[in-house]
C-alpha cells in the first residue's frame, strides 16, 4: 500500500505551531477530524491513552502517533513538521520534529501494522527525513512522500 492512498493534502501541516506532545496531538488531528466526522476531543483522547501504553516518539527526530477509532471505516493519517522540536517523551530523548499521524478502524489491525510498518520503513532513509524537513509547503511535502512511496 502506497501512503498517497490513504494521505489527504489538506491533513498535511508543514509548519507545526505546538509546543507540547499534546497540542502537537491538537493541531495534528484536526483536518483529520474534519475528513473523519470524530470530534477533535475524541481523536485527541484516544492518540493519549496509546501514549500511555508507552511513547510513538520512536528517536531520531520521529513521532508516530497512532490509535484505532471503533466508527470510522477507512484509515486516516495526517503529516506534520515542527521547526523548533517538541518533547515527545522519544526513546532517544532527542525533540520529534517529523510526525506521522495515523487513525485506523479499531477492526482493521493488519492495515494498521501494515501502514505503520512502511512509515517506519521510508523513515529510516535519512535524505528523506532532510528533504521533509527542508520542505516549507503541503506541496513540497507530499512531492517527497510521493517520490519516496514511488520507490518502496
Amino acid at each position: 500500500m502506497k501512503l498517497l492512498e490513504v494521505l489527504d493534502a489538506e491533513a498535511i501541516l508543514p509548519d507545526l505551531t505546538a509546543g507540547t506532545k499534546t497540542e502537537v496531538l491538537e493541531e495534528l488531528v484536526i483536518p483529520v477530524a474534519h475528513r473523519s466526522g470524530v470530534a477533535v476531543e475524541e481523536l485527541v483522547r484516544v492518540l493519549l491513552e496509546r501514549e500511555r501504553l508507552g511513547s510513538t516518539g520512536i528517536g531520531g527526530g520521529i513521532g508516530i502517533p497512532h490509535g484505532k477509532i471503533p466508527r470510522i471505516d477507512r484509515l486516516f493519517m495526517g503529516v506534520g513538521l515542527s521547526r523548533r522540536g517538541i518533547d515527545f517523551e522519544s526513546l532517544d530523548g532527542r525533540p520529534a520534529h517529523i510526525f506521522f499521524l495515523l487513525v485506523t478502524p479499531e477492526s482493521s489491525m493488519g492495515l494498521h501494522l501494515k501502514v505503520l510498518a512502511r512509515i517506519s520503513r521510508i523513515l529510516k532513509n535519512e535524505q528523506f527525513k532532510e528533504r521533509l524537513l527542508q520542505a516549507r509547503t503541503r506541496e513540497e511535502i507530499l512531492a517527497i512522500i510521493q517520490n519516496e512511496d514511488e520507490e518502496f
